[in-house]
């Protein structure tokens, strides 16, 4: 096998080993800037849609960024998945 298809081969399975681990409504955070949308690293949304890949666009995830308002600041498509991670947060009752 040429190391160019061990290379794409490896990089399925990151890319669907992390899409495993992002679930709608689940809370991710930014790891890159996206200046374009206003947002820097560190800002964390919600995954409002989580889509598979098809011969017409890669996998990946819509993120909604919001204000402490609860104002919209940005819809972020996510298809590079290493520009997110999903945090496990455990709520309590007030």
């Amino acid at each position: 096998m040429a190391l160019t298809s061990r290379v794409g081969k490896l990089l399925r399975e990151v890319r669907i080993s992390r899409m495993d681990s992002i679930k709608y409504l689940g809370v991710v955070a930014l790891l890159a800037d996206k200046p374009e949308a206003g947002l820097k690293r560190g800002d964390v949304g919600t995954v409002v849609e989580v889509f598979e890949s098809n011969q017409h666009h890669p996998g990946g995830c819509v993120v909604e960024f919001v204000d402490e308002t609860g104002k919209v600041l940005a819809l972020l498509d996510v298809t590079n998945l290493s520009e997110v991670v999903p945090l496990n947060l455990k709520l309590r009752a007030a």
